[in-house]
């Protein structure tokens, strides 16, 4: 029999959550069969797959040790080189500027060198992650940047914490994010309101009517910094976090964000590339700010994080808008 002391970490999430985590290498219908067959116990007493954990519960599973080291693979660490910068850090949350290029999860032709692995090398070599102690728990981003965007992204380093992050994602009242962008012809300030609904592959979306099956409401804020004859540079808000939002709502309303290889000119893109050397969407994750943290990130009430635009988009900037150089 294997027995575990609930830490915060591991402490408010059901017991079948975490049990398919801590024994990522056994069928998940094995784990359920388990709880049926009182396999399973938290201090002394069976519990159903909803139960939530406790810290200092005492879970016992009856599990030989070979068979429990089989089933409890730990994450691997890659040596990686550190690609991103650190924005914002403590015990409980990092806040990473991630640059254009660089997948935040694995995909079918990239499953090592992305975010999330270079976040987990990063704490491994500080000492504040070691995958052989954590039983389970992989820290981890709350949100995501398409790979071309660049930008800010939180991770949460603790359970709770990453609780508690997605919890505010999921109210979007409570984190305001903020992007900086440059867009087709001249755009004033305005509120778009529109639906979206994913096409097939899920690597592309589509604006919809509102009554199409499926189709979810995207709602963003964009503001007009500065534009001339041919382009605007945006700051836009997200209300509704979608997949593509700016970049399918802008082009939606025929403004798309140069660069930008789905949805955008592409005619007007071959210029942008030829003259400016972009090769990706000119979009960027430039503010985030806790409007109402909740729970162990209260302490974050009112904090603002600020990345300024990389080198090559801040070029790109000064001279589409004539601004001083570098």
């Amino acid at each position: 029999m294997k027995t575990l002391i609930i830490d915060e970490n591991h402490a408010n999430q059901r017991i079948d959550k975490y049990l398919k985590k801590l024994l990522c290498q056994a069928p998940e219908q094995m784990i359920y069969k388990m709880l049926r067959k009182k396999d399973v116990k938290v201090n002394g007493i069976r519990v159903k797959e909803n139960y939530i954990l406790k810290e200092n519960d005492e879970v016992s599973l009856f599990l030989y040790e070979d068979r429990f080291l089989e089933y409890t693979k730990p994450q691997t660490i890659y040596e990686l080189k550190i690609e991103f910068d650190v924005l914002y850090e403590d015990d409980k949350i990092l806040i990473v500027n991630k640059p254009a290029g660089l997948l935040i999860h694995e995909d079918i032709n990239e499953d090592m060198n992305t975010l999330s692995n270079q976040v987990l090398t990063y704490l491994y070599q500080k000492g504040e992650y070691n995958p052989y102690e954590s039983l389970g728990f992989v820290p981890g981003p709350v949100h995501r940047l398409d790979r071309n965007t660049s930008g800010i992204v939180i991770f949460g380093k603790t359970m709770r914490a990453l609780q508690d992050l997605n919890e505010m994602m999921k109210k979007r009242h409570c984190i305001e994010k903020t992007y900086l962008t440059i867009c087709k012809g001249h755009m004033k300030s305005q509120e778009l309101i529109g639906y979206m609904k994913k096409e097939s592959d899920q690597s592309l979306v589509k604006v919809v009517s509102k009554n199409t099956p499926n189709a979810l409401m995207m709602h963003t804020l964009v503001e007009n910094i500065k534009s001339n004859q041919n382009y605007s540079l945006l700051r836009v808000k997200l209300i509704t976090g979608r997949t593509h939002q700016i970049r399918v709502h802008l082009a939606s309303v025929g403004h798309p964000v140069i660069g930008d290889s789905k949805y955008g000119d592409f005619e007007l893109n071959k210029v942008i590339k030829k003259d400016y050397h972009l090769n990706h969407q000119f979009l960027h994750a430039y503010q985030i700010q806790f409007i109402k943290p909740i729970g162990c990130l209260k302490y974050l009430q009112d904090k603002k994080i600020i990345c300024p635009l990389p080198f090559l988009l801040e070029k790109i900037k000064r001279e589409i808008f004539n601004e001083n150089q570098l």
